[in-house]
């Protein structure tokens, strides 16, 4: 994760996406968007920008973050190895502590970290998969409901699709925005986007 919220406007990445993107949804973006942080694309990025984005809001917000404490995070962890939710309680904690705001970035680029961060999230994903299969499981295609879980969901480096995304945003309660800003035949790739009102 760059550390690119302070120094990157979005008008002076402008001429990296400029020969990809209509000039006038670019305008259109940069209207409402203030900063943007690069990440890597790895297959994680949804995961990371994700999972960054919204421990970064909460850590904001005081009252927000006492209502997703450990508790929340350990009751989503329910079913699954005690050690899969340790990494992520971690973060909560050491953020928690930090006073300066730097110890999220630090932490989202140390690998292990991340990768363990990552894999809570999937696991978190396919179990709420998997638990409400009636349902999705009309939205994908493979020989199996488990095998699809199994391999594209909890399978480090494969990337989101449209269910992904709502079964986790549905799993944490939270409401995710996407703009997409690369035509449509690209492969998905996940940024951070700063509305001009965040602080």
């Amino acid at each position: 994760i760059t550390d690119g919220r302070t120094h990157d406007s979005l008008f002076q990445v402008e001429n990296k996406y400029l020969l990809e993107v209509e000039a006038a949804k670019y305008r259109d973006i940069c209207s409402q968007y203030k900063y943007m942080r690069e990440i890597r694309g790895d297959g994680n990025c949804f995961y990371r920008a994700l999972c960054f984005g919204h421990l970064e809001s909460l850590l904001q917000n005081d009252r927000a973050l006492q209502r997703n404490s450990d508790t929340k995070w350990q009751s989503l962890a329910a079913g699954f190895d005690e050690n899969s939710s340790k990494d992520f309680l971690y973060v909560l904690g050491q953020c928690e502590a930090d006073e300066h705001g730097d110890k999220l970035l630090q932490l989202f680029n140390e690998q292990a970290t991340f990768d363990s961060m990552v894999q809570y999230l999937r696991l978190l994903k396919s179990a709420y998969l998997q638990n409400l299969a009636d349902f999705f499981s009309h939205f994908v295609e493979a020989p199996s409901f488990k095998v699809y879980c199994t391999q594209e969901v909890e399978t480090m480096a494969m990337e989101c699709d449209h269910v992904d995304i709502l079964a986790l945003s549905e799993a944490l309660g939270v409401s995710i925005h996407i703009r997409e800003l690369s035509p449509p035949c690209k492969t998905a790739h996940f940024d951070i986007l700063y509305p001009h009102y965040c602080h």
